[in-house]
């Protein structure tokens, strides 16, 4: 299983990105990433990345599927801080890798991204 712990929900995944996916998990489910208040303390944030980790763990463990990672990207202290509760714990974290095509029009830049492929922490 796939867990998806981002801002962008697989039903917005590329095909190429969908394809990937299911050529490498049994399935994929997305889990919503949280929202990070820009004032929360480092305690904080550290705190919703350990009840997270155990969502994490407790979601996988569940999962008939021995090949189990988690896509995290969003937010990058919580996600460093997650990142490593995880992988203390043998969790296979991953990141989306994309190109980006970038147009500038006066002071307003448009960003084409591309999924290539995914990468582990």
């Amino acid at each position: 299983m796939l867990l998806n712990l981002s801002n962008h929900s697989i039903e917005n995944w590329s095909e190429t990105q969908l394809n990937h996916s299911n050529n490498l998990f049994s399935c994929v489910q997305d889990f919503p990433f949280p929202q990070i208040d820009a004032t929360a303390s480092k305690k904080d944030v550290y705190n919703l990345a350990r009840k997270y980790s155990s969502i994490c763990k407790r979601m996988l463990s569940e999962s008939s599927d021995k090949n189990n990672a988690v896509h995290i990207m969003g937010e990058h202290t919580f996600v460093f801080y997650l990142v490593t509760l995880l992988k203390k714990k043998n969790i296979k974290c991953i990141a989306s890798t994309t190109s980006r095509n970038s147009k500038q029009n006066g002071k307003e830049k448009l960003s084409v991204f591309s999924f290539i492929s995914f990468r582990e922490y």
